[in-house]
């Protein structure tokens, strides 16, 4: 089974919503015809268990989306922090390697922000993931340039530090940008809220008192949130977004160094 978020999410939300109000009719049809011909007293501790079971699960989910969510957030930062900390210390070395290393720095940290337009998340953009393992090999190359002249200079050595920390940002940055709620945990949601929703159906439509009208409100709710949850967990596709502005303010002070 291939990832669900290779599909647009809105498209797999609006059929899970379609299949837990489907199953709150199904289930307020079944109690019509069911009624009247004895039926268990304890239907109603069932829908409860099961509402529970259902509120249970959608609370662990939105923990895991609100995490992950949070992560990638201060992967962002941490990232930003690490590409301006690393052109500092690149404004130390001697020449030719500060004008060369700050211009590849400058073309790193601008690689970041130039896919937001395009809707999509960086570490699903592998062109921009290559060159920039292409830009981290030039540095070091620079590096390594540095140290055949003199290996004693001290800011060769902080240099390194701070790009040892830029590369160890970018690792980290595309491990949160991958790690989404498993599949399994997601099909389980929309099952547990269709099973849920259904039983409650069948218990509104046992019982001649209730409508179906609440039993739609709380199906509707549900699926809210499960909205939320995708939407937090697929980061730069919905209506919930990373903000990239420690990146774009990190891009500007690039550009205002003078080489």
């Amino acid at each position: 089974m291939g990832h669900l978020y290779n599909y647009f999410f809105l498209v797999g939300f609006l059929i899970g919503i379609a299949i837990v109000f489907l199953a709150s009719e199904f289930g307020w049809r079944l109690g019509i015809r069911t009624k009247g011909h004895g039926t268990s007293g304890n239907i109603s501790a069932l829908e409860q268990s099961l509402l529970g079971l259902l509120a249970l699960i959608v609370g662990f989910t939105f923990l895991m989306a609100l995490t992950r969510f949070e992560a990638r957030r201060e992967a962002v930062l941490n990232e930003a922090n690490a590409i301006g900390t690393t052109a500092l210390r690149a404004r130390l070395l001697p020449e030719p390697h500060r004008t060369a290393s700050l211009k590849l720095l400058r073309e790193y940290a601008q690689i970041r922000i130039e896919y937001i337009p395009t809707g999509k998340s960086f570490a699903e953009l592998p062109t921009l993931i290559d060159r920039s393992n292409n830009i981290q090999e030039a540095l070091w190359q620079q590096v390594k340039a540095l140290l055949a002249k003199d290996n004693n200079m001290v800011p060769t050595g902080l240099f390194i530090q701070a790009l040892n920390e830029m590369i160890d940002n970018q690792g980290k940055r595309l491990s949160a940008l991958r790690n989404y709620i498993p599949d399994v945990v997601l099909l389980s949601l929309f099952g547990i809220a269709a099973v849920a929703c259904g039983f409650a159906g069948y218990a509104s439509g046992l019982d001649p008192l209730r409508t179906r009208l609440p039993v739609f409100i709380t199906a509707f709710l549900v699926c809210s949130v499960i909205f939320v949850i995708l939407d937090l967990d697929h980061p730069n596709v919905g209506f919930i977004t990373i903000s990239q502005q420690p990146m774009i303010d990190t891009v500007a002070s690039l550009s205002a160094f003078n080489d």
